[in-house]
C-alpha cells in the first residue's frame, strides 16, 4: 500500500520554481529523456519499478541523507548498523524478498548509507562454493541477519596475489577439525569489512594442508564473534583498522587466528572435499575460487562505481549552467560556465564515458551469468575468459572513473571542494575502488597473461574465447579514412582500437619470445615486458568496451532520436580516446598527422553538438535529489540557496564559545583598551 502512496512519477518531472538558467536547457529537447532511462534500466518496467522503490525510500525519514555530512566516523558506523537493520525491517513489511530487483534498487539508493556490505559478499561466496547442505545451513541465517557474515581473504602482507596467502589451515584426522592460523604477523587479514565491529561469522581464506602437503587456498566457515554477547571466540584476536580515506560508515578489520578449530564441515566443498580420512577430493577447475570476486567485481562496477561517475556528472553539468562567470563577448552578461569550450572538454568525455561504461557492463553481466550457469552444471571452460574480462574492465573502469569524478569535482570550482557538493565523498569512495577486489596493476597483468597466450593460439590457427576473436585478423594496413564524417563510422575507429589493441600485444608477445630465445627465464623475460603488458591489457579493455558501445547502436536502429544521441556519445568517447592517446594510433603510421587532425576538428565539433542536450542527457540518469545529496547538483538548480541553508544546519555554527572563552578572549583583552 505504501508504494501506490508514494509519488512514483520521475524525480526529474518538469516542475516549478527551477532556475531559468537550468530550465531553459530543458526546452525543446531534442530525444525522449524516459525513453533513455528506459534503455538504461533495462525496460520500462523496471524503471517503474525502481521509482516505486526510491519513493517509497525518500518518503521515511528513517533513510534521510540530510546530516550525512556533519557526521564523524563512529557516526556514521553506527547510522549506517540502524539503517541496515531498518532497511531489513522495511523490505519484509513492503513484501520485497531477497535478491529481488526491488532490494537491488534498495541497496543501489542508500548504497553510502549501509553496513552489512560485505555480508552479501560472504553469502554469495557460500551460494557459489558451498554444498547444498552448507547452504541450506548458512544461507537461511544470513538471510534474515541472525547471523552477520564477512569475506576475510586479504591479509596484512598479501591482497591480490592470491597464491602468496599466509593463513593456513591443517587438518586433524583425529578430531575431524581443522586447524586455522596466521603463522606470520603479515598472515592477519586486514581490511575485510564488516569485520571490525560486526561480523559473526567469516568465510576465512587458507591454505590448506594434509599430512605437511599444501593443496593451495581454500575458503572456511568460522564462527568469529559469540552470538550471545559479541565476544572474540578463543583463539581470536579482532578490531577495527582505524581512520581511512572515505567509506566511515564501513568498520574495515583485522583478524589474527592462533590454533582456532573448525569442524570439517566448514570447508566450503562444492568443488574440492576433505574426506574423513584425510584424503584430497577435486572436482572442477581451481579458479573456482576466483568466482566470487568475479561476483562481486561485476556487483560493484554496475551498482557503485559507474553510478559514482554518472552522479558526478549530474552534479557538474547542472551546476556548470547555473554557475556565470566572464564574459563570452565583450559587453555581453557573464556566461553559462558550460558555454565555454574548456569545460565542455573537461565534462563532456566524463558523460560519454558514463554510456560506454554501462553498455560494457551489461556484456559483462550477460558474459558472467552464461559462466556462472556452465559452472554450476560442472563445466569451467568459460572461467579463463571471464576472469581476464572481468578484471581488465574492472581496470578501465574504476581508473577512468576515479579521473573522471576527479575531473568534474574541479570543474565545479571553489564549490566542489565543499562536502556539500557531494563530490568530494564520491571521490574518497570511487578511488579505493582501484585497489580493493584487485590491485589494477596486478590485474591488468592477469589480463596480459591470458591475452598473451590466446595471441599463441592464434598464432597455430587454433580455435579462439569470443573476446580475442580478432587476434585472428589480418594486418589492416592504414586507416583508410579521409573526410572528417569518416571519422564518426563506428567502424573507421574500432578498428583503430581494434589495431592498436593487437600490435601492443603481438609487439610485447615477440619482446618476450626474443628475451627467452636470448637466454631469460620466462619469469625475467615477463618481469622485463610488464609496463608494455600492462598497457596492452588496457588498449584490449579500451578496444571492448568501444566495440560494444558501437554494437550497442544497433539494437536502435529504428529509433531515430535515441540512436542519435547514442551515436553522439559513441563517437564523442571513442574520439576523445584517440585525441588523448594519439600518439598510440600514430605509431605504426596507421594514422597520419593529417588524420590525427581531422580527427581532433570533429571531436571538438562533437563538443558543441552534445552541448544542447548535456542536462537531459543526465536527467536521464534519472537520480533523485535525496539520492544525489548535493547542494550543487539539485534538479531545481537553486545552488547558492541550498548551500547557505545546508551551511547554517552545521554543528559548527551552534557550539557553545568554549574555545573562545579559553584561547581567543585572552587575546583580545589586550586591545580592548587600545581601541
Amino acid at each position: 500500500m505504501e508504494a501506490k502512496k508514494a509519488n512514483i512519477f520521475s524525480p526529474n518531472s518538469p516542475r516549478e520554481n527551477v532556475n531559468p538558467d537550468l530550465d531553459i536547457e530543458r526546452k525543446n529537447i531534442s530525444f525522449s529523456i524516459e525513453h533513455l532511462t528506459n534503455i538504461l534500466d533495462g525496460g520500462a518496467q523496471n524503471t517503474k519499478l525502481r521509482r516505486e522503490v526510491e519513493a517509497v525510500l525518500e518518503a521515511d525519514p528513517e533513510f534521510s541523507q540530510e546530516n550525512r555530512y556533519f557526521q564523524n566516523q563512529n557516526e556514521r558506523y553506527e547510522s549506517a548498523i540502524k539503517k541496515s537493520v531498518y532497511l531489513t525491517q522495511k523490505m519484509a513489511k513492503m513484501g520485497w524478498i531477497a535478491d529481488s530487483l526491488e532490494q537491488n534498487y534498495c541497496f543501489k539508493y542508500l548504497i553510502d548509507d549501509l553496513a552489512f556490505n560485505i555480508h552479501i559478499v560472504f553469502m554469495k561466496s557460500i551460494l557459489a562454493l558451498g554444498t547444498d547442505e552448507q547452504i541450506n545451513k548458512w544461507i537461511p541465517l544470513a538471510k534474515k541477519i541472525f547471523i552477520i557474515g564477512t569475506y576475510a581473504q586479504t591479509e596484512l602482507g598479501h591482497g591480490s596475489n592470491l597464491r602468496g596467502l599466509e593463513t593456513t589451515a591443517t587438518f586433524d584426522v583425529a578430531t575431524q577439525e581443522f586447524i586455522l592460523n596466521t603463522p606470520t604477523f603479515s598472515a592477519m587479514k586486514w581490511w575485510p569489512g564488516d569485520l571490525g565491529r560486526t561480523a559473526t561469522h567469516a568465510v576465512v581464506f587458507a591454505q590448506l594442508y594434509l599430512k605437511g602437503r599444501c593443496y593451495g587456498m581454500h575458503p572456511f566457515i568460522v564462527q568469529i564473534r559469540s552470538l550471545r554477547d559479541h565476544s572474540p571466540g578463543q583463539g581470536i584476536t579482532l578490531g577495527d583498522i582505524g581512520p581511512k580515506m572515505g567509506f566511515e560508515n564501513i568498520d574495515n578489520g583485522f583478524l589474527i587466528l592462533k590454533d582456532v578449530r573448525v569442524p570439517r564441515e566448514s570447508m566450503l566443498a562444492k568443488f574440492s572435499q576433505v574426506l574423513p580420512d584425510g584424503q584430497y577430493k577435486k572436482q572442477g577447475s581451481e579458479k573456482i575460487n576466483y568466482l566470487t570476486m568475479i561476483v562481486v567485481r561485476v556487483n560493484m562496477l554496475r551498482g557503485s562505481i559507474v553510478p559514482s561517475l554518472m552522479k558526478a556528472c549530474t552534479i557538474a553539468i547542472r551546476y556548470s549552467v547555473v554557475r556565470r562567470q566572464s564574459e563570452l563577448k565583450p559587453g555581453d552578461p557573464e556566461a553559462k560556465i558550460l558555454d565555454y569550450q574548456t569545460q565542455q572538454q573537461k565534462l563532456f568525455p566524463q558523460l560519454a564515458t558514463t554510456y560506454a561504461f554501462h553498455f560494457i557492463c551489461d556484456y559483462l553481466q550477460e558474459t558472467f551469468q552464461r559462466c556462472y550457469d556452465q559452472t554450476q552444471e560442472g563445466k569451467f571452460d568459460l572461467l579463463p575468459e571471464l576472469h581476464a574480462l572481468a578484471a581488465g574492465i574492472k581496470v578501465i573502469i574504476t581508473d577512468y572513473c576515479s579521473a573522471g569524478v576527479e575531473v568534474c569535482r574541479r570543474a565545479c570550482g571553489g564549490h566542489g571542494y565543499s562536502l556539500l557538493s557531494g563530490l568530494p565523498s564520491i571521490y574518497m569512495k570511487v578511488v579505493p575502488s582501484c585497489t580493493y577486489e584487485g590491485e589494477n596493476t596486478v590485474l591488468l597483468l592477469q589480463t596480459a597473461r591470458f591475452l598473451i597466450k590466446c595471441y599463441g593460439m592464434a598464432q597455430m590457427g587454433q580455435p579462439l574465447p569470443s573476446s580475442v576473436a580478432y587476434f585472428s585478423s589480418v594486418n589492416f594496413g592504414k586507416c583508410q579514412a579521409r573526410e572528417k564524417n569518416d571519422f564518426l563510422n563506428p567502424d573507421i575507429y574500432t578498428d583503430a582500437y581494434k589495431h592498436r589493441a593487437l600490435r601492443f600485444i603481438r609487439n610485447v608477445a615477440m619482446k618476450l619470445q626474443q628475451l627467452v630465445q636470448a637466454g631469460k627465464t620466462q619469469h625475467e623475460a615477463w618481469n622485463q615486458c610488464t609496463v608494455q603488458l600492462a598497457r596492452a591489457a588496457m588498449a584490449h579493455s579500451h578496444y571492448m568496451v568501444v566495440q560494444k558501445f558501437a554494437e550497442e547502436l544497433r539494437k536502435h536502429a529504428k529509433e531515430s532520436a535515441t540512436r542519435r544521441i547514442l551515436k553522439n556519445l559513441c563517437d564523442l568517447f571513442a574520439l576523445h580516446g584517440i585525441f588523448s592517446n594519439a600518439g598510440d594510433f600514430m605509431q605504426d603510421a596507421y594514422f597520419s598527422t593529417e588524420q590525427i587532425d581531422r580527427v581532433t576538428e570533429t571531436y571538438l565539433d562533437l563538443l558543441g553538438v552534445i552541448r544542447r542536450d548535456a542536462v537531459p542527457l543526465v536527467d536521464a540518469f534519472d537520480f533523485t535529489d535525496g539520492c544525489l545529496n548535493s547542494a550543487l547538483g539539485s534538479y531545481d538548480g537553486h545552488v547558492y540557496q541550498r548551500l547557505y541553508e545546508w551551511a547554517k544546519k552545521s554543528p559548527t555554527n551552534h557550539q557553545d564559545d568554549r574555545v573562545f572563552k579559553t584561547y581567543l578572549k585572552p587575546l583580545f583583552q589586550n586591545a580592548v583598551s587600545k581601541l
